[in-house]
């Protein structure tokens, strides 16, 4: 989920072989998939800044190419990270107390996503706005839809692993004919405008997206309850598996389909997303088991904060790039950079947005403390045995 991680280690994680039985230690391969998310996502939406001309160049199609990644990751690591927590507690006999945990954090991600359709349209002219479904909106929504089966069943991850799976695929599968939906719903399952108005169509609906979420769901509950690295690999490959063939057989799937936006709903197109998603996944897994020192170097550790931080810096950074105020990259380089301009410029984006993010955390920090509810103190009788029985 664009959220801060759930668990914390010290020390270097040993390496586990997948015939050693016990809990495993923190996953960093996730974390370190939300940090790169992150950057990526940053140098995405940079992309403004560049000259016009640039965009017809062979690089900045290839660019755009691995920037189609970003959405795919934060909403597959939403789901993955929504479903450890919840099995892990659910295991631990606390699954009503971080049902509420998440349930808050979900209506964060829903808070930060109508502030900043506040800020970008006239909301108190225009209430329509607040229809409008983003990327924030659609993880919301998602992860509200996955909740009760991650709630139901987090004491049997096995079988949750499997119903998230399929979930998972029907969604993939029914989204060509997602296109088809007219009226309300379009505001939620498609692209298409008219229901309202010609203007406020879902940048990311919940068909395709929502299936990342049941997809990162189904490995967060194999790796939230499993004993040995064996399971994890094997519940990669079998994710890996199934999108090779749907690629595999991307002519042939698509075929079954009414016309429909490839790039968009196809199942062929979302398994060519999940793949290379999970392939980087399966790269960062090797990286922390061959060099299990890697997660406690600062670069490395620096980029899992990045990632936990996802939410904060989702918001500084639009406001950053894009706010009629603040938005300094915009307001002075807006299609103006050169390639060597215009990596510099990534950089002090990613450098503001750190900054912003960790004064954030601070100011966070405090308000939660003084938003906690503090126990009321022992009457004076009550405070004076104590002392006695000390």
């Amino acid at each position: 989920m664009l959220a801060r991680p759930a668990f914390r280690q010290t020390g270097a994680a040993p390496v586990r072989l997948w015939f050693m039985s016990g809990p495993l230690p923190r996953i960093y391969a996730f974390d370190w998939l939300r940090g790169v998310a992150v950057l990526v996502m940053l140098q995405t939406h940079a992309l403004v800044l560049l000259l016009p001309e640039i965009h017809k160049t062979a690089f900045f199609t290839r660019l755009v190419a691995i920037d189609g990644l970003v959405a795919p990751s934060f909403i597959f690591s939403a789901g993955f990270a929504l479903a450890l927590v919840q099995v892990r507690a659910g295991l631990a006999g606390r699954r009503e107390e971080q049902a509420k945990k998440t349930l808050k954090r979900i209506g964060e991600v829903l808070l930060v996503a109508s502030f900043i359709n506040f800020i970008w349209f006239p909301i108190w002219r225009e209430p329509k706005w607040l229809l409008r479904i983003d990327i924030l909106h659609c993880i919301g929504l998602s992860l509200l839809l996955v909740m009760p089966f991650l709630v139901g069943l987090s004491t049997r991850p096995r079988l949750l692993r499997w119903v998230t799976l399929i979930l998972a695929l029907v969604i993939f599968g029914v989204s060509p004919y997602g296109e088809q939906v007219t009226g309300f719903w379009t505001l939620f399952l498609n692209t298409k405008t008219g229901w309202l108005d010609a203007t406020t169509g879902a940048a990311f609906p919940l068909l395709p997206w929502a299936g990342y979420v049941f997809l990162g769901a189904s490995f967060g509950a194999t790796i939230g309850a499993m004993k040995s690295e064996k399971e994890l690999w094997a519940w990669l490959a079998l994710l890996l598996g199934i999108g090779a063939v749907l690629v595999w057989q991307a002519q042939a799937v698509s075929a079954i389909y009414p016309p429909h936006n490839f790039w968009v709903t196809d199942p062929a197109d979302a398994a060519r997303r999940w793949l290379q998603v999970l392939s980087l996944v399966a790269v960062f897994r090797l990286i922390e088991m061959k060099w299990p020192a890697s997660a406690q170097t600062r670069v490395m550790k620096w980029l899992a904060a990045f990632g936990g931080a996802s939410l904060s810096a989702y918001f500084f950074h639009q406001m950053l790039l894009y706010q009629r105020f603040v938005g300094v990259f915009t307001r002075f380089f807006r299609e103006k950079a050169d390639w060597p301009l215009y990596w510099v410029l990534v950089v002090a984006l990613i450098a503001a947005t750190w900054v912003c993010v960790q004064a954030w955390d601070r100011v966070e920090k405090k308000l939660r403390r003084r938003a906690a509810p503090h126990p009321d103190p022992l009457p004076a009788s009550h405070a004076s045995q104590g002392e006695g029985e000390r």
